[in-house]
């Protein structure tokens, strides 16, 4: 396995968790405190969250690709550790983008809103619940891989 194989799992994770935290920790609430209207907020946020959706989608399709080697028996050690949170965050970002984020922009109630953040609070425990996980099988895999000095 190249260095690049074995450290792609690492920065997918990596790329999931900090897309999220960038887009809900930073530029929604900065676009919502800075933005004329409401309107207008609600509107960019929309995209942004939209756009993160699919790097969310991206992200955990490509970990479930490299989880197992061709011709491998089992899953990577990462994967065993990480899938199911992969599966979760998966789930949420598609309920959040095609089943909450419609009704948000029909202004259907607040209640959604706030389901909309907790999805997104959610889907950021599970990202990095994931980066928590490869990042600690892939230190031991590089201890392993080190030969003694």
């Amino acid at each position: 396995m190249t260095p690049l194989q074995a450290r792609l799992p690492l920065l997918l994770a990596a790329l999931w968790w900090g897309s999220l935290t960038a887009m809900g920790g930073v530029a929604v609430p900065v676009l919502q405190a800075h933005l004329p209207s409401p309107t207008q907020a609600a509107a960019a946020c929309a995209a942004l969250l939209a756009a993160q959706t699919w790097i969310s989608i991206a992200c955990c399709a490509l970990l479930l690709v490299v989880s197992k080697r061709k011709y491998a028996e089992r899953q990577e050690a990462w994967a065993q550790a990480a899938m199911v949170f992969v599966l979760g965050g998966l789930l949420l970002a598609l309920v959040a983008q095609y089943g909450v984020a419609p009704r948000v922009a029909a202004r259907q109630g607040a209640v959604w809103q706030y389901a909309a953040v907790a999805l997104h609070v959610l889907q950021w425990c599970c990202a990095l619940c994931t980066l928590w996980k490869v990042a600690a099988l892939a230190g031991r895999d590089d201890a392993e891989a080190t030969p003694p000095a």
